[in-house]
């Protein structure tokens, strides 16, 4: 029962995947129509449109959910492959451990790095 509740949250994090990416990719590949997000429009990888993205907290926030699910739907989804081959319960163990971990941190890494980038473009 307790994988069933994991899987759901697996198929949840897909969907909200879907739309905070599909919002990113609108933003920055479709800027001639979405130019209010783009402070003024032209093309969205300038590096004044980028710091101005970067000092919007919403920004922020979407990237960091954004990570978030990315990394909970990956890792969760190669934990499910690694466990489908016959290992030792304690092999189970030592990769889902193994997983948390690597997820943890490159989730606080991406944070950091959104969080620096916020700070910094409103330091400016």
């Amino acid at each position: 029962m307790r994988e069933t509740k994991y899987w759901v949250w697996h198929m949840f994090a897909g969907m909200v995947i879907l739309v905070l990416l599909g919002i990113h990719m609108s933003i920055i590949h479709l800027d001639i129509l979405l130019a209010g997000f783009n402070s003024g429009g032209g093309d969205a990888t300038d590096w004044v449109r980028v710091v101005a993205r970067g000092r919007l907290l919403t920004f922020g926030i979407v990237y960091i959910a954004l990570l978030a699910t990315a990394l909970y739907h990956g890792l969760y989804g190669l934990r499910t492959i690694l466990l489908e081959l016959e290992f030792k319960t304690e092999v189970h163990k030592l990769i889902t451990i193994l997983l948390l971990v690597t997820g943890i941190c490159l989730f606080t890494l991406g944070a950091w790095v959104t969080a620096t980038f916020y700070f910094s473009a409103n330091a400016l």
